[in-house]
């Protein structure tokens, strides 16, 4: 099953990576000044990333393939590593729609 993982940045904000079951990361989240409003972002997560209308899928100037995963207010509150082919990452979106909505949250931004 998977988890979201919380930390703290060096800088104070709290930012979030869904792992999968084997404790790969696949989606990780952008710096949110609340723990509250991170938390708000998890559960924005949950339920986006059941709309696959919701994941950009996207190609960095390297030519990785990667994506985004989108609100329904067309902000951006996760990202994907890069992946070595357009399989893996669609790989990698399947994962975020399974893993993400009962995936556990572990807290170690204390």
């Amino acid at each position: 099953m998977g988890k979201f993982v919380i930390t703290t940045r060096k800088n104070g904000e709290f930012q979030f990576n869904l792992k999968a079951g084997n404790g790969q990361a696949i989606l990780a989240s952008e710096g949110y000044t609340t723990k509250a409003a991170c938390l708000n972002g998890i559960e924005s997560v949950r339920k986006n990333s059941q709309d696959d209308g919701r994941f950009d899928r996207l190609e960095a100037k390297s030519g990785q393939p990667y994506f985004n995963l989108k609100a329904g207010n067309g902000q951006i509150i996760g990202n994907s590593e890069m992946y070595e082919s357009v399989a893996s990452r669609d790989n990698g979106i399947e994962s975020v729609k399974k893993n993400a909505p009962d995936a556990t949250v572990d807290d170690q931004s204390e």
